[in-house]
């Protein structure tokens, strides 16, 4: 049993307990302090105490039961034991001490022994009375306690007044030092009280946000889901778009002279180019399936890739193209080369398609935390306002120059045209440069 519910028992049981213990003790002293009528007196009071205590216990059960918390008890929930933090004074409290503290003093006044019941006023004043009043019962509990130390009330001589009043002062002292011990005690009880109720409510208040960062948390990885999907769709739109559509591109155009050329040995070689860029695309196809890197990029640096698509791309369509770099060569992140690739591969075929280009350029130029990708033509140019920033399409992905703006904004790079009708068209990508690993 702890400390608090120790003091729970002796609030509901002591006065009974010190009642019973005073009675049998006077009655015990009363042939040598009693006389006469002062027996029955006695014991009428006695019944009188007892039922006041009854009649106290009652109301309180009541106030519980109405969901009032009494003076002297504090209940919890589902909980009828009081317990030692005190709740408001009222009038019934009041009431209650000073019947209990009048019946006290009378019974000493018969038989001192009775000062044992009347001590129970030091322990619960302060519970009963409200603060302003709870010194003067403690007084009056004194004046009995000091009476019956003193050989009884009222004193018989002049040494009894004066024991009388020396006692007076010590338990009047006593008990407004142990008054103010309990106070402090009681006033820390109600700071726990209140810490606890606002522990709680604040482990409510975090139960509520944990429950909601859940609800969150899944919102977000719902939309994270989405967005990924969304991405991969639009991944595999620019990867089919630039590898399988270029490629399948190429092979219409190298059968296309094979239909339209006599020259059997001629047909041959763009048969071969044919089957060599359909082995190509579907390569790519699958790598890109897989999400893995060009198969130019597989055992060659970006410079060295690029310096073979154009060396390719400049024999397949006869076009005089140029190939640069400048700067500190550095090795590069492995998307940032496959990024810059796929826009040099998707600007050289829209220089095939649409240019009518003579000669092209394309430098690769190292700038320190930059990297930068030109491809220029001579061809006949278009008006850059005619052409959307943004494309349309149903899935989002992007084809064209969106599709290259598109994969340079994936590494926070950009992408510029300069061009004009009749003056050619200028492409340059801008990325952050990378190191691999």
């Amino acid at each position: 049993m702890t400390v608090e519910e120790r003091w729970q028992q002796f609030f509901r049981w002591g006065p009974y307990g010190l009642l019973a213990l005073a009675t049998v003790l006077a009655a015990a002293a009363a042939d040598l302090v009693m006389h006469g009528t002062e027996v029955e007196t006695a014991a009428v009071l006695v019944v009188a105490a007892l039922a006041l205590q009854v009649g106290w216990e009652v109301h309180r059960r009541r106030a519980v039961a109405r969901g009032k918390t009494p003076p002297d008890t504090t209940v919890g929930v589902d909980d009828t034991t009081p317990h030692l933090v005190p709740g408001a004074p009222s009038t019934a409290s009041v009431c209650y001490f000073v019947l209990r503290t009048a019946l006290a003093f009378a019974l000493s006044w018969l038989n001192p022994f009775f000062s044992v019941y009347a001590s129970i006023g030091f322990f619960d004043a302060v519970q009963l009375l409200p603060r302003r009043l709870a010194r003067a019962g403690l007084l009056c509990t004194a004046v009995t306690m000091a009476g019956a130390q003193s050989g009884g009330l009222p004193p018989a001589a002049l040494v009894n007044w004066v024991a009388f009043g020396g006692l007076f002062a010590l338990n009047a002292c006593l008990a407004v030092v142990f008054s103010h011990l309990r106070t402090k005690e009681i006033e820390k009880a109600d700071e726990r009280a209140a810490t606890i109720t606002e522990l709680a409510r604040t482990n409510a208040r975090l139960e509520e946000a944990l429950a909601e960062n859940a609800a969150l948390q899944a919102q977000l990885l719902l939309q994270a889901r989405e967005a990924g999907v969304a991405d991969e769709r639009r991944r595999l739109a620019a990867e089919i778009h630039d590898t399988l559509a270029q490629g399948l591109t190429g092979i219409i155009a190298q059968l296309q002279v094979v239909t339209a050329t006599p020259d059997p040995g001629l047909a041959r070689v763009h048969v071969q180019r044919a089957a060599d860029l359909a082995r190509h695309s579907l390569g790519e196809a699958r790598r890109s399936v897989q999400n893995l890197s060009p198969v130019a990029l597989e055992h060659d640096g970006l410079p060295e890739a690029l310096k073979k698509t154009v060396a390719t791309w400049s024999e397949r369509t006869g076009i005089t193209t140029r190939f640069t770099v400048t700067g500190t060569q550095e090795p590069l992140h492995d998307e940032v080369a496959a990024t810059l690739l796929r826009i040099a591969q998707e600007a050289l075929a829209n220089a095939e398609r649409h240019s009518g280009a003579s000669r092209a350029g394309v430098t690769l130029s190292y700038m320190g935390d930059e990297i930068t990708l030109d491809v220029r033509d001579d061809g006949h140019g278009f008006d850059p306002r005619s052409v959307p920033a943004r494309s349309t399409t149903p899935d989002g992905g992007g084809f064209g120059l969106d599709g290259m703006r598109a994969r340079a904004e994936r590494l926070a790079g950009c992408v510029a045209v300069e061009t004009a009708p009749g003056e050619g068209t200028a492409i340059s990508a801008r990325v952050p440069l990378v190191h691999h690993g």
